[in-house]
């Protein structure tokens, strides 16, 4: 995707806000039928009775008639892709859901041989783009729309920003060809460590910035439901947040296309980060121990961007990133293959109790990976790549 910040006058903002709950309003009506249908009550309709309906409800609804009904009819086959997906056995799409106001907004259009007629650019800093009902639209034209993008994306954020994003593959990075490998090690302190011996830390919000957040957190608790000062304390919460969103998908950006063009091979842990951010609550017959705290762990590693770094690394070195089984990677010296967790001194401290080998306990980790040495837990050897397997390298 190709973003683009887009800059509007108040009577465009209007009318997009209108295009989007259009959007919503019909998206959610396509929810409503299949979750029937779900439950046994009615036969759920395609995409083509569905558009029959959209016809009779914009005749009936002068208020929905008012909007385009391209953005309309492309809500409804939008769902239906969704729904193909979740159906699909190989596709991990989870089932479509309700779209909320002022967190899912947004609106596509297609055309069947592209858009590039509907975009122009007016000079090195401004471009525009025509969106239905709206008219032309500008854009900080900050690099060049590839050729072939056959839709685009209008979208608002929690912090009031106007996006529009071109569906457009770039290419893929070429291999350096230089037969090295990197091993790949996330941390919380540590965002990455490589094998290298470089310690990569994802940005955030500064001191003074995260000060500012807490206060408003404080007035926002404070603040009435509803009322103007909670909408003003809120958007000025979520606009820092959007900061810190936007530094971190920088970081990674920069990252990932660093070391693609650096290494021929990359392999990281094969982490399952959805289920190491669970909530540790539980339930009210059976609460969960050390709730903060686990949820304190769970912030940390997702403002370091873990599953990001990895994705972005897939798609711009397709085929040469490998994932490997993080057993015991932290607590194997790299330099005599000992596994023991006292060699783990601290969080930054390894220190093998057997060669006397110390260093840092990320980069450690990060040449394991790199080796592709995993241990499994019943103290043998997992060979995912050549590895030594003399008697002593055995845990105890």
């Amino acid at each position: 995707m190709f973003l683009y910040r887009l800059t509007l006058t108040q009577a465009q903002e209007a009318t997009l806000r209108d295009l989007c709950a259009h959007a919503r309003y019909v998206w959610n009506l396509a929810v409503e039928q299949h979750r029937q249908w779900h439950r046994g009550r009615k036969s759920a309709p395609g995409y083509l009775e569905q558009c029959r309906q959209l016809t009779a409800a914009r005749a009936e609804h002068p208020w929905l008639a008012a909007g385009s009904q391209t953005v309309q009819q492309q809500a409804l086959r939008d769902f239906t892709h969704a729904m193909t997906a979740y159906f699909d056995p190989k596709n991990p799409a989870k089932r479509p859901s309700w779209r909320k106001a002022g967190r899912d907004e947004g609106f596509r259009i297609t055309g069947q041989r592209g858009r590039q007629w509907d975009v122009r650019c007016l000079n090195r800093n401004t471009g525009e783009v025509r969106i239905p009902k709206t008219g032309w639209v500008r854009f900080r034209w900050s690099r060049a729309i590839p050729p072939g993008v056959r839709s685009y994306r209008v979208t608002l954020d929690r912090a009031g920003r106007w996006y529009v994003a071109f569906a457009a593959i770039p290419a893929a990075i070429p291999a350096p060809g230089n037969g090295q490998i990197a091993g790949i090690d996330r941390g919380i302190a540590v965002a990455a460590a490589l094998s290298t011996g470089e310690l990569l830390r994802a940005p955030g919000l500064s001191r003074r910035e995260r000060t500012r957040l807490r206060r408003l957190e404080r007035k926002l608790a404070r603040a009435q439901r509803g009322s103007k000062r909670r909408g003003r304390v809120r958007l000025a919460i979520a606009r820092l947040h959007a900061r810190e969103t936007d530094r971190r998908k920088d970081w990674a950006e920069k990252t990932s296309t660093d070391i693609a063009r650096r290494f021929d091979l990359i392999k990281v842990e094969d982490l399952q980060i959805a289920n190491m951010t669970r909530s540790a609550k539980g339930t009210r017959e059976n609460p969960g121990r050390n709730v903060r705290q686990k949820a304190g762990l769970n912030r940390g590693i997702l403002r370091s961007g873990w599953g990001r770094l990895v994705r972005r690394l897939e798609d711009k070195a397709p085929g040469r990133v490998e994932k490997i089984d993080p057993a015991f990677t932290s607590q194997r010296c790299s330099a005599c293959g000992r596994v023991d967790a006292d060699s783990r001194k601290s969080q930054a401290r390894f220190c093998c109790t057997v060669c006397g080998y110390a260093g840092n306990a990320d980069v450690n980790a990060a040449r394991n990976i790199a080796a592709g040495h995993a241990v499994t837990a019943r103290r043998g050897y997992r060979d995912t790549g050549p590895v030594n397997r003399e008697p002593h390298l055995l845990a105890s």
